[in-house]
């Protein structure tokens, strides 16, 4: 780790009145006296967490900008280092000065992240604390923001280090036993340590599983639009969203390639994607799109199967079929929209209902199947509350844990599999050494997630590298 200055704006300039520029290190006082000049006093000799105000003049001697300097004490600061945030006017300019000054006294420009990256280093958060700095500000909606900030919190990494707390606990057990090999004692219970074992397995599991879902809520919830060509799917989303985004003909086979946008409804981020129309087609690139739709189906956490409400019945089963055989009702929820209304004779509902009612049982027709007009967004509404309802119970409150970020769900993944070796290896009588290497590297694993572990600079490298300027 550099024991140099590091700054770096922390804020974007001319976005707004004020802008925050931020230094760190253990010449970051000393540097910004260098600069700054107070009524009396230096920061060197000011106390943390106290806020002075100053003037800074440019190189031909002239004000450049009155600027508020906040300072921070080590350890008690972001990076665990001394550390100053200067408040200035949003001026690209002052912006550009105050740091070219501040490099010429001895501090160097920070690279992307590496605030938090001396956080972590000088024991501030840990890993995975630090990965969800990133997170909490690139969320857009209440429930991406909550699971960020339990994060941020150590909400994963406390469940996580008493889940090794407890393998440890069972290895050095274990290696008791390989001390005393020649006396062939057993310390660990192989009935207890299975009980472990499966506990332990079992709380991964759920950790693991919860990353679909979590990922769903950070990027958006998938939510795939599939119907034959010309049910009106294009403009469904047209009319979800409020603009022209899919370009919408009364040519079959207008989309060849999946189309996705997200909307925010009631605090839930949906990513809606327009599918190609299924239907028989020779053509190799509708083909392909229609290829493509099947697996953005299999892939989304609700379906709107959208059907042409004046075909005929045969038709209608037809096309809904195809949808419907593709839907994992265990993980996926399905809602039948039955699109032109306004060309439907008596508007009738309960005529669709005794269509589909024998073909799939499990679909809830009171609330799952809708009659809308996307053109005339007749229904829309009723369908916005539906997905609203749908997801709302799984956001998350502030003591929720999910997993959002892919290295953290392949290393639960990875030490369940060595898990599995324990499992396995106590059940059939292995030698306590056969058992104890699996459970270390299910300890290691899990310690990767947090830092616990030892992390090399290249893996620290990619992590920081997705953290912005001056975080």
């Amino acid at each position: 780790m550099n024991r140099d200055t590091i700054v770096a704006p922390a804020t974007l300039p001319g976005t707004g009145a004020l802008s925050i520029l931020r230094i760190s290190g253990p010449d970051a006082l000393r540097i910004v006296d260098a600069i700054l000049h107070l009524k009396s006093g230096k920061l060197l000799d000011a106390k943390g967490y106290t806020a002075h105000f100053g003037t800074v003049n440019g190189p031909d001697g002239a004000l450049l900008d009155e600027v508020v300097a906040t300072v921070f004490r080590a350890p008690h600061s972001y990076t665990g280092e001394d550390s100053v945030e200067l408040s200035c006017h949003a001026s690209s300019y002052i912006l550009e000065e105050l740091v070219r000054m501040l490099i010429a006294r001895g501090a160097r420009y920070a690279e992307p992240g590496e605030f938090t990256r001396r956080a972590f280093l000088n024991g501030r958060m840990d890993l995975a604390q630090a990965e969800a700095v990133a997170d909490v500000i690139a969320s857009t909606t209440a429930a991406s923001h909550r699971i960020a900030m339990n994060q941020l919190r150590g909400g994963v990494s406390r469940e996580l280090r008493a889940l090794r707390s407890e393998l440890l606990e069972m290895t050095s057990l274990l290696e008791l036993e390989l001390d005393f090999s020649e006396e062939e004692v057993e310390f660990a219970d192989r009935t207890s340590l299975l009980a472990l074992v499966d506990k332990v397995s079992a709380h991964i599991g759920r950790l693991a599983d919860s990353f679909r879902l979590g990922n769903a809520i950070k990027r958006g919830v998938p939510v795939a639009i599939a119907g034959p060509a010309n049910a009106g799917k294009s403009t469904l989303l047209n009319a979800l969203l409020g603009e022209e985004r899919a370009l919408v003909s009364e040519v079959a086979g207008t989309t060849r390639d999946t189309v996705e946008e997200t909307l925010n409804l009631g605090g839930i981020l949906f990513r809606f994607i327009d599918t190609a129309g299924i239907r028989e087609s020779s053509d190799t690139v509708e083909k392909m799109g229609i290829e493509r739709t099947f697996h953005k189906i299999s892939e989304a956490e609700i379906v709107l199967a959208l059907l042409d409400g004046s075909a005929d019945e045969s038709e209608l089963l037809n096309n809904f079929k195809q949808i419907a055989d593709r839907i994992d009702p265990e993980h996926q929820q399905l809602l039948l929209l039955i699109n032109k209304a306004d060309q439907i004779a008596n508007n009738d509902i309960n005529k669709f209902v005794s269509i589909f009612s024998h073909l799939v049982s499990s679909l809830d027709y009171q609330r799952n199947l809708f009659l809308i007009s996307a053109k005339t967004r007749e229904g829309l509404d009723a369908v916005c509350k539906r997905l609203q309802e749908l997801e709302k119970g799984l956001i998350p409150n502030a003591d929720s844990t999910f997993i959002t970020n892919e290295r953290h769900y392949a290393a639960l993944v990875s030490a369940g599999k060595s898990l599995d070796e324990v499992r396995t290896s106590l059940r059939s009588g292995i030698p306590a050494d056969l058992i104890a290497e699996p459970l270390r590297q299910a300890i290691a694993t899990l310690g990767e997630i947090t830092g616990d572990a030892i992390t090399s600079d290249e893996l620290l490298g990619h992590i920081f590298a997705h953290h912005c300027i001056g975080k």
